[in-house]
């Protein structure tokens, strides 16, 4: 039965209860319904304007553009040893066979990611305690003091042993430097970004990352053309490490120009105040493994699947081509690159994409697609001309890019404001030293042990199975308010709307009750 408007009663049976909800609840995803019913049952009351946050939009600007900053400055670094990898085995080991400068030159690289869960250990504490602004402009001038002196070190022909130790020393700065900059920046970030749009704020801190990638290389490339190989060897290499010092300045000027993020300066909802009490009062990394051990393990499952792909690609890729295929150094240097641009240019989209659709949907069809497409991308290296190459590395900037884009917004959500600079210290670092960093070396050694080619794309399938099983049980945190906090939202009208949505959600349920 309808009445005149062509609709069903209010009072009808059949679907009455859904014509009661109103639009705006009806219009929320189960899982931010689902999370904003539980905030209200713990309140026992609908939201208020004190239990709403705004963030002002140029400081959200500044946030994120130093953040993303501090990422650049990092991979700028990254790129640059990426790239300089076979020169500098012949600077600092010249005495050993191409093969063994290549593998002594990754293993120098990797030995920087032993000490990032340090690092880690280190600054998340101070980073949950002293607030993110401060340890973030710390560790960016460690980062920036230690890639400047690399540029300073004398070779092995000078110096002796001495060289390859100095580099080793420089290198274990910056990883533990790096032990506080991601989990940190990240950390920064995702309490800076509204949450309709932290997965699109998030996306560009990696934004920055393969800027940073993109230039470094960029410059080598540049080089390489412009130089010898007798003038790299002896001088070329060391100026783009010397450019570090110029980009760390101004990444520490616009750091100390932040204010702490809404969350950390609102520090935690009614709901947390007791549970950070009891936090502060028992050893934090007793906590964080006894209480938070699952959302640790997801994290280690997600970086894992990220990284083991970032590293492949930017780490191991130009090297492989010209080491293992033999292939033109500018060849492969600029195949590479343009992949890197190709991310950079998909990276806020994906970001994007994953406010509207969700988190795990873009990791899930991203790990599908890097087990299907790792091997034959590949295959398509091993070709010859720049075609189809190129094509092989677009393929994998692409898988790249869709764990790249939401892992900013994806990780900080799994830690409760209390612990989570420390909690990502802890996940992302051991995650990234025993995965990420080690995957040149990794992918070398079997390529060399196997003399198969294609080592590199099984050993990303596998990565792929592993972090699909991670994609599986973590939880969606698009368009939730962050664990520990207050709802952040972009505006007055926003701030308004949920309120309302609130009121809205905390009547259907008393009526349903009734």
């Amino acid at each position: 039965m309808t009445d005149s408007s062509g609709q069903e009663p209010a009072g009808g049976r059949a679907g009455g209860a859904a014509k009661q909800v109103p639009r705006a609840v009806a219009a929320l995803p189960r899982h931010v319904r689902d999370d904003l019913v539980r905030r209200l049952r713990r309140k026992g009351r609908p939201f208020d304007k004190g239990d709403v946050q705004v963030v002002e939009e140029p400081m959200l600007k500044r946030a994120v553009t130093a953040s993303a900053l501090g990422n650049c400055m990092e991979w700028f670094d990254f790129g640059v040893y990426s790239y300089l990898a076979a020169t500098l085995g012949k600077v600092f080991y010249p005495g050993a066979s191409d093969a063994a400068q290549l593998l002594a030159s990754f293993a120098t690289f990797a030995a920087a990611f032993v000490v990032r869960p340090l690092g880690g250990l280190f600054f998340g504490p101070l980073g949950d305690k002293l607030g993110r602004q401060k340890v973030l402009a710390t560790t960016m001038i460690m980062m920036a003091c230690g890639t400047f002196a690399i540029g300073f070190i004398p070779s092995y022909a000078s110096i002796g042993v001495a060289a390859p130790v100095l580099l080793l020393i420089a290198r274990m700065v910056q990883g533990f430097s790096t032990g506080g900059e991601y989990g940190g920046a990240t950390t920064f970030i995702a309490e800076y970004s509204p949450d309709r749009r932290r997965g699109f704020l998030g996306s560009w801190l990696d934004f920055g990352t393969f800027v940073g990638y993109a230039l470094g290389s960029a410059l080598v490339t540049v080089l390489n053309f412009l130089l010898t190989d007798s003038e790299m060897l002896s001088w070329g290499w060391r100026l783009p490490f010397l450019v570090a010092g110029p980009l760390g300045l101004i990444g520490l000027y616009m750091r100390l120009k932040l204010e702490e993020s809404p969350a950390f300066q609102k520090q935690l909802d009614e709901h947390d105040q007791a549970v950070a009490q009891r936090e502060t009062s028992r050893h934090e990394f007793r906590t964080i493994l006894g209480t938070h051990w699952r959302a640790l393990l997801l994290c280690v499952g997600l970086v894992l699947l990220y990284n083991v792909t970032n590293y492949m690609v930017t780490g191991y890729l130009p090297s492989y081509q010209t080491e293992v295929l033999h292939r033109n150094g500018t060849t492969a240097d600029v195949t590479v690159l343009v992949g890197m641009v190709w991310v950079v240019l998909l990276i806020t989209f994906l970001g994007r994409l994953s406010d509207r659709v969700g988190r795990r949907p873009v990791y899930r069809w991203a790990a599908i697609a890097q087990i299907v497409l790792a091997v034959p991308a590949f295959l398509l290296l091993r070709s010859d001309g720049w075609l189809l190459p190129g094509l092989g590395v677009l393929i994998l900037a692409t898988v790249l890019a869709g764990f790249a884009a939401p892992s900013a917004a994806t990780l900080p959500a799994l830690f409760p404001t209390s612990v989570r600079y420390a909690a990502m210290g802890i996940g992302f670092n051991f995650s990234v030293a025993a995965f990420g960093g080690t995957t040149p070396l990794f992918a070398e050694g079997l390529v060399d042990l196997t003399g198969t080619g294609l080592m590199p794309g099984y050993y990303l399938m596998a990565s792929g199975l592993i972090g699909l099983v991670a994609v599986r049980f973590m939880p969606e945190s698009a368009g939730v308010a962050l664990r520990g906090s207050q709802p952040l939202v972009g505006s007055e009208e926003e701030a308004e709307e949920l309120i309302s949505t609130s009121r809205q959600l905390r009547t259907l349920g008393a009526t349903r009750r009734q």
